[in-house]
Formats: C-alpha cells, sequence, structure tokens
C-alpha cells in the first residue's frame, strides 16, 4: 500500500569509505605518498603536505574490488586483508559489500553477478583491493587527527 512507511523505508547504500590517515613518507621517483592508517597503509599519488601531517582519505566503493585469496602478481598496490560483514543489494545489477578491516569498515561496489560467482557471504574472509590511481586529487585532503592525550603529571598522586 502506497504509504506504508515498512514497505517503503529503505537502508541508504554508503558508496565511500572516509579513512583518517598520517603520511608516513614520500617517494619522488614513483610521485606515491604512503599513508599509515589504523589498518595499514595506502600508496596513493604524491600528496602536498608533510611527513608525519594528517590527512582524510576517501575511498570510492566503485574503486575497491574484492578477492578471495591473496592477490599477487597484480597491478594493484594496496591490497587489504579483512572479512565482509554485509552485503547488501542496491539497485540491479549492483550490491555494496563491506569489508571489516579491523578499525576501518571499508565498502565495495560490485555486481550481483561478481557476489554469486564468488559465493561472496558475511564472515568470508576476503581482500580489499584499490588502485593506487583511483585515490586520485581531491581524495587525500588535509585534516586535524587527534593527537595522544598527555598523561597526568607524575607527581600528582591521587590517593
Amino acid at each position: 500500500m502506497a504509504g506504508d512507511p515498512s514497505q517503503t523505508t529503505t537502508t541508504p547504500a554508503i558508496l565511500s569509505t572516509i579513512v583518517p590517515a598520517r603520511v608516513l613518507r614520500h617517494d619522488p621517483h614513483y610521485a606515491l605518498s604512503t599513508l599509515f592508517f589504523a589498518d595499514g597503509e595506502l600508496r596513493v599519488p604524491m600528496v602536498d603536505v608533510p611527513v608525519d601531517a594528517g590527512v582524510s582519505v576517501t575511498i570510492e566503493a566503485r574503486d575497491v574490488s574484492i578477492a578471495l585469496s591473496r592477490p599477487m602478481d597484480v597491478s594493484i598496490t594496496n591490497r587489504l586483508p579483512g572479512k565482509i560483514d554485509e552485503i547488501l543489494p542496491l539497485e540491479p545489477p549492483y550490491v555494496r559489500v563491506s569489508l571489516d578491516l579491523g578499525s576501518t569498515r571499508l565498502h565495495a561496489l560490485v555486481t550481483l553477478e561478481s557476489v554469486e560467482r564468488l559465493a561472496l557471504e558475511t564472515g568470508l574472509s576476503a581482500w580489499a583491493m584499490i588502485k593506487s590511481v583511483a585515490i586520485g586529487p581531491g581524495a587525500v585532503r588535509a585534516s586535524e587527527l587527534p593527537r595522544p592525550r598527555r598523561w597526568p603529571a607524575s607527581d600528582t598522586l591521587d590517593r
């Protein structure tokens, strides 16, 4: 029945992931920067911020591929192990697959055909693959990251 909210409610489809990171190093020879985040490292096109600066990385779900075994001999530089924690059908032929990398939830946009061909299901271990060139200009922005909390002075005793 039209107007019945129980029949029109849908889960919004999140199609990108924002990852807070720090610049670990720059590699001018390859024009790439290495970013450290909670669940590993990402190689991205050179960013114009100093080493140790905070950045925010937007990873579009359409730029994430999934492999069921550790990817070797591939040109994709960023390969992150995780576990599938959600499979959400979208408008055909698309499906959003969410991977739990540990502290990060990364989304991949794949086809229903791929979900069925790979027999993807929640709880399954998988590898997320992200091409460095997919993280283009504008995807990495300078950002303030929280600094570690200072420890109380050692000469203060709480009793």
